[in-house]
């Protein structure tokens, strides 16, 4: 089959990896790609958000399965133009797409189904946002409504940060029309894991359970990311934990999906904290998530394009699902100043190096020019490893990290340390 893979990050390089190993695929296409990707498949300069553009290259070309990486297009409608036409796609329709395009929709849809998730309160108003964060007791959680790249959400630890955090989001604009609502959100204490599926709208599987580190710096500490690193499994995510996942959040969620009548196939992400009353929703998206797609799908021994092709046909329960038993883990290296403003066009070294030290180096903001590859992003490059242990794991992929050089990055040193210390 020939496949189109749309975006540009580090998540769609490691799908492309993974689809890539299918012996039933002979040609994959990537739009617009990058650096990275332009090793395993032909880049074509049309952008993950011209619909327009990308259904017209598919028709042209005769794509057989074309794959969505980034949330914006799905918002946007792609799967419902490529369905009107008759083209496979893998992902969910526009309405299925406000579970992660609406912070509002995804918490009154969480409501609606009694999935267990924080109480949250929305506005519309910025005073009367004001005055809820003025007389509450923090800290809070303050998510913009839209999409903000992964940046829309603000954990306030003061009065004083919330604030800040209203006017940032409904009166400076930081996030666009993102923020023309807010949601206030009760703070959920407790360790974070990221469990995604694949739906076809009535069959579904779940990858390994992974956990990211959103923060900048180590500890924790700094502005929230796209994701700095990510492990996977998760220790804490036993046997036990992972049916309460199952059946208290996965299957109410699908459920719910079908009743409200989305269509398409594609992934459902659950950001879940672990509470003391037990597993919570924090988030959904829908799509793979980055940088947990690098460890899942490393650890994914199945056939990725056979299993997109069969769920975009409603066939999910006809392929093999099948997860190694090892651990992955990856390092996000970043460019200076992320996740604000950052200089573009350093020149990368030794992606080699790293490669023979084991690792599987996924280009996340990477560019070819006359010098060879540059920085062309905030999150660079996801250097990535399998091992037996998480230790192990680690240990080869800090030492591809340490191999690759560019001017004014850097990366966070305690990626996975939570799970060893209280292993």
């Amino acid at each position: 089959m020939k496949v189109l893979v749309i975006g540009s990050g580090g998540r769609e390089h490691t799908l492309v990896w993974k689809i890539a190993q299918s012996e039933k695929v002979d040609k994959i296409y990537a739009a617009p790609g990058n650096a990275g990707i332009a090793e395993l498949a032909e880049c074509v300069p049309i952008g993950a958000d011209d619909c327009e553009g990308l259904l017209e290259f598919a028709l042209e070309k005769e794509i057989d399965l074309t794959v969505v990486g980034p949330e914006a297009p799905l918002v946007d409608g792609i799967v419902d133009l490529f369905t009107l036409k008759g083209k496979r796609i893998f992902g969910f329709d526009a309405r299925g797409a406000q579970l992660e395009g609406s912070k509002v929709f995804a918490k009154e849809f969480m409501k609606r189904y009694g999935i267990p998730t924080g109480d949250f309160t929305v506005f519309d108003n910025t005073d009367a946002a004001l005055a809820a964060v003025e007389s509450g007791t923090p800290p809070f959680v303050i998510k913009a409504d839209g999409l903000a790249a992964g940046k829309g959400v603000i954990i306030a630890k003061t009065n004083r940060e919330a604030i800040a955090a209203v006017l940032q989001i409904m009166k400076e604009k930081a996030f666009g029309a993102a923020g023309d609502r807010l949601v206030l959100e009760e703070f959920l204490s407790g360790q974070e894991i990221s469990v995604l599926a694949i739906f076809d709208g009535e069959t579904y599987r779940l990858f390994v359970p992974s956990q990211d580190h959103k923060r900048a710096h180590d500890g924790d500490e700094g502005p929230n990311t796209g994701g700095m690193g990510a492990y996977a499994p998760v220790p804490i995510a036993d046997a036990g934990l992972l049916e309460r996942v199952r059946t208290e959040i996965a299957e109410p969620t699908f459920d719910g999906m079908r009743r409200e009548g989305f269509t398409g196939a594609g992934v459902v992400y659950f950001g879940i904290v672990i509470t003391p009353d037990g597993p919570k929703v924090l988030e959904y998206n829908v799509r793979f998530g980055d940088p947990e797609t690098q460890v899942i799908l490393s650890l994914f021994d199945g056939d990725l394009a056979e299993v997109m092709f069969q769920a975009a046909d409603g066939k999910l329960d006809e392929v093999v699902f099948s997860n190694s038993q090892m651990v992955a883990a990856c390092i996000v290296i970043a460019s200076g100043g992320y996740p604000g403003s950052y200089t573009k066009g350093y020149s990368i070294e030794g992606l080699d190096e790293a490669k023979t030290r084991g690792c599987t180096v996924f280009h996340a903001g990477t560019k070819l020019d006359e010098e060879g590859i540059v920085t062309s992003g905030g999150r660079v490059l996801g250097v990535t490893a399998t091992a037996p242990s998480l230790e192990e794991a680690l240990d080869v992929a800090y030492r591809g990290v340490d191999a690759i050089t560019f001017t004014d990055s850097f990366n966070r040193t305690d990626i996975g340390r939570k799970a060893i210390e209280k292993a």
